[in-house]
């Protein structure tokens, strides 16, 4: 089990540089499976997601080789279309790859993904998508079987605009009969950096970042090379340390449209924000100021940044409210924030945070990806030493956080 050990108190001043993003990296990791051919992926995070996404891909027969941000996936010779349950038990994003696995075999078989417990998170949107494309899904034993003779193009309108979902019913679609159309389809970025990947390849998908999503089925797809789109929520993540410590600092890589909500509520807390080509500089206020947030799928604030902020308003001046809409399992986080010094009441859905001038550090646990990142920035500011446990979770998303906060000022070491 490893752990981070951090000192507070110490101001971040300096440049990030922000990694691929890993909500980008993942899907189209799969979709590579989709060409038959030789993919090469560059700005891809190396961190413990996209390594299980690779141990999966070659568990199914591709050749895969990475080295400094840089991916390559020979699919030419893959033939299992089982994804392995000990993998899929990992990570919920894995599920994706049925998507890819029935859009070039027509079948797929795996087990209900796994990930960290932040809510139910069904897979039944996906299911009922397949279906409309003509797909038999079969169950049994904690396994579900995908299969049909040939995709036949649907409109398919999707109860919530689940991330997963879109994705997953685009994969399975590139090869339909016909069209697909998908309604009230998230709009996140990272589908349309999908969208762009797929293209590339010769694809036909358009109106990724909007709710209509149209994929009018191709034959074939070829070999091509991409560039991972940037880490819209490691660039918040970064800005709100920068914040809670009243730092200075610069992260690189970024682009702005992605995170103008996260700006938007950070400038709202007091902080001074400079735009630049494509790249943002923090200036953070003497003191914070409360903020109310409510999270929303995109263009709303992320789901994902909720934990981060809640930790950094727990310094403000004054008592936010935080309503949580996406995962009812969210706020498991708070009791270890309340260890350090916290003072959070839970009330549903809705947190409300008052604001403490100072917390104490502590032995606290991580107990899912973002909880975990919101652990750090809090013990960034707090008094004294700081001891995060089960930071496997936080290097499921975030590529050497530890390294790149040591750059900018921070005392943080990793134990194994």
């Amino acid at each position: 089990m490893a752990s981070y050990i951090i000192e507070g108190g110490k101001k971040l001043e300096g440049e990030v540089n922000i990694s691929g993003s890993k909500n980008a990296s993942l899907p189209i990791m799969a979709a590579s499976i989709l060409s038959g051919e030789t993919t090469t992926l560059y700005n891809v995070p190396n961190i413990y997601d996209t390594q299980t996404t690779a141990k999966i891909l070659k568990i199914l027969g591709c050749n895969v080789t990475r080295k400094n941000g840089k991916v390559i996936i020979d699919s030419q010779n893959m033939q299992s279309k089982e994804i392995p349950d000990e993998l899929m038990r990992k990570m919920r994003s894995s599920v994706v790859l049925a998507g890819a696995l029935i859009g070039r075999f027509r079948e797929a078989t795996f087990s209900y993904p796994g990930g960290c417990d932040i809510g139910t998170r069904p897979i039944d949107l996906h299911l009922k998508g397949f279906e409309k494309l003509g797909i038999k899904i079969e169950e049994n034993n904690g396994f579900i079987k995908c299969s049909c003779d040939k995709i036949i193009g649907n409109d398919i309108h999707l109860d919530f605009p689940s991330v997963g979902a879109t994705e997953n019913i685009i994969l399975a679609s590139i090869f339909a009969e016909g069209e697909t159309m998908i309604t009230n389809a998230a709009m996140e970025p990272e589908i349309e950096d999908l969208q762009n990947f797929l293209n590339k390849m010769g694809a036909k998908v358009q109106g990724a970042g909007t709710n209509v999503i149209k994929i009018t089925g191709v034959k074939k797809l070829k070999a091509v090379s991409y560039n991972i789109m940037p880490d819209r929520i490691e660039a918040g993540t970064m800005l709100c340390m920068g914040a809670v410590t009243g730092g200075d600092i610069v992260v690189n890589n970024v682009r702005l449209e992605h995170i103008t909500p996260v700006l938007y509520k950070l400038e709202e807390a007091g902080n001074k924000i400079t735009i630049g080509t494509n790249k943002i500089e923090l200036q953070g206020a003497k003191r914070l100021k409360a903020v109310d947030i409510k999270t929303m799928p995109y263009p709303g604030f992320p789901t994902d940044m909720q934990s981060i902020f809640t930790a950094m308003l727990c310094f403000a001046k004054g008592t936010s409210m935080i309503i949580e809409n996406i995962f009812e399992n969210r706020y498991k986080y708070v009791n270890e924030l309340i260890r350090m010094g916290a003072k959070i009441t839970i009330e549903g859905k809705i947190a409300i945070v008052k604001g403490v001038r100072k917390m104490t550090g502590a032995e606290v646990n991580s107990t899912d990806l973002r909880g975990g990142a919101a652990l750090v920035l809090a013990a960034l500011t707090a008094k004294g030493s700081s001891k995060i446990n089960n930071i496997e979770y936080i290097l499921r998303g975030y590529e050497n956080l530890d390294k790149k906060l040591t750059k900018i000022g921070a005392k943080i070491i990793q134990q194994n």
